[in-house]
C-alpha cells in the first residue's frame, strides 16, 4: 500500500495532477528584517552576500559566495528553543527535531479581507470556530496558516513591518487564539508576516504568545510565508524543513505546498 501511494504521488507530480506552491519569499540584501526596539537587546543584521570567486584568478572555472544572515531571516522556521519559554524542551532545536514533522497537513484561514480593513487585525477563537464550521475540524497533527496577503508588502521594509512611532501595525493571532489552536493538537503555526506574532503582540498576556505557547508546548513557526492566496483552505500538504543547524534556534526555509492541480 505504501508502494503504491507513494508511485502515485510520484505520477501525479509528473502529470501536474499536484502542483508545487512556492511559499518562500525571496532572500537578499533587500529582504527585510524584523526590528526590536533597543531596549528590547541586539537586531538580527540585513542579509548581505560576500563573493568567494567567480570565474576569476580567485576560482577560474566556479563561482561561489558566502553569506551573513541570522537565523530568523525572511521566510524562516521557529524551533522550540527560539523562545524561553521551550527552551528545555527535548528535541527542540533545528538538528533534533523529527525529520517526519517537516511534512504535515496545512489548515489556511483566509483574514486577508479584514487584514486589509484593519492591519492590526486579530485572528480570535471565533474566527477560527466560523472557518471549522465551514471547511471542517482542524486535525491534530497538522499546520495552521493565516492567510492576510501581507506578503505582497515584502518588497519594502517600510511597508512590511509597518511601523510608526507607536509601535508596528501588523495581524496576527490573539493569545486564546493559540491556546484553541494548541487544544486542537496543531504541529505548528505560521502567517506572512515578519513573525509570527501580531504587531501588537508585545502588550498581550502572555506577551508574544505565538512565540510563547507555541514554542512552550514544542510547537513550531512559519514567519514571512508568500502565496497563501494560492491555497486552498484545506487539502494541501506543507513542506518546511529548516537547515540542520547543530543547536539552531531557527532556519530560513524553502518552504512549499502540494495541492491538486
Amino acid at each position: 500500500m505504501s508502494s503504491n501511494t507513494l508511485s502515485n504521488l510520484a505520477s501525479a507530480l509528473l502529470s501536474g495532477s499536484v502542483k508545487v506552491v512556492d511559499l518562500t519569499a525571496p532572500l537578499g540584501p533587500d529582504t527585510p528584517v524584523l526590528y526590536l526596539p533597543p531596549q528590547f537587546g541586539k537586531n538580527t543584521p540585513k542579509v548581505a552576500v560576500h563573493t568567494i570567486s567567480a570565474y576569476d584568478q580567485d576560482g577560474p572555472f566556479w563561482a561561489w559566495n558566502w553569506l551573513e544572515l541570522g537565523e530568523h531571516t525572511g521566510t524562516h522556521f521557529d524551533a522550540p528553543c527560539h523562545w524561553i519559554t521551550g527552551k528545555d524542551n527535548p528535541n527542540n532545536t533545528t538538528d533534533t527535531i523529527p525529520p517526519q514533522n517537516f511534512v504535515a497537513p496545512v489548515n489556511v484561514i483566509d483574514r486577508s479581507t479584514e487584514a486589509a480593513e484593519n492591519p492590526d487585525y486579530l485572528l480570535t477563537v471565533d474566527s477560527i470556530k466560523e472557518w471549522e464550521a465551514e471547511h471542517g475540524e482542524i486535525e491534530a497533527g497538522s499546520w495552521v496558516l493565516m492567510r492576510s496577503d501581507w506578503y505582497k508588502r515584502n518588497g519594502s521594509t517600510e511597508t512590511f513591518l509597518n511601523a510608526d512611532e507607536n509601535g508596528p501595525h501588523s495581524p496576527g493571532p490573539t493569545a486564546e487564539a493559540i491556546e484553541y489552536l494548541l487544544s486542537k493538537g496543531i504541529i505548528g503555526w505560521g502567517q506572512e508576516t515578519v513573525g509570527t506574532d501580531a504587531g501588537s503582540a508585545g502588550g498581550m498576556n502572555p506577551p508574544f504568545p505565538a512565540h510563547n505557547l507555541m514554542h512552550k508546548n514544542n510547537k513550531y513557526g512559519l514567519a514571512s510565508l508568500s502565496n497563501l492566496d494560492q491555497l486552498p483552505p484545506k487539502g494541501a500538504v506543507l513542506i518546511a524543513a529548516p537547515l540542520k543547524f547543530v543547536k539552531g534556534t531557527g532556519s530560513p526555509v524553502r518552504a512549499l505546498a502540494l495541492i491538486a492541480g
